[in-house]
């Protein structure tokens, strides 16, 4: 308040409030939707072959090679 007379600006107008501006502050949250980081539970797929093997805590499944063909495999 400026003179300390209850009289204060009015709350109104730009760069009064947050996450109003550029998309700031209205994002999904954390580990929001789901991808990326989405959580311990799960399969890893592999896109050439198919074979599916439950996702190892941790690892990525991007990080993890087909044990039949060899390829990366994906998050399910």
């Amino acid at each position: 308040m400026p003179r300390g007379d209850g009289m204060g600006p009015m709350r109104e107008g730009p760069g009064t409030g947050r996450g109003l501006g550029m998309g700031i502050g209205r994002g999904r949250g954390r580990m929001g939707g789901s991808r990326p980081g989405v959580g311990p539970v799960g399969e890893c797929i592999c896109p050439v072959c198919g074979t599916v093997i439950p996702h190892q805590r941790g690892i990525p499944c991007y990080q993890i090679r087909c044990p039949q063909c060899g390829a990366e495999m994906v998050r399910k």
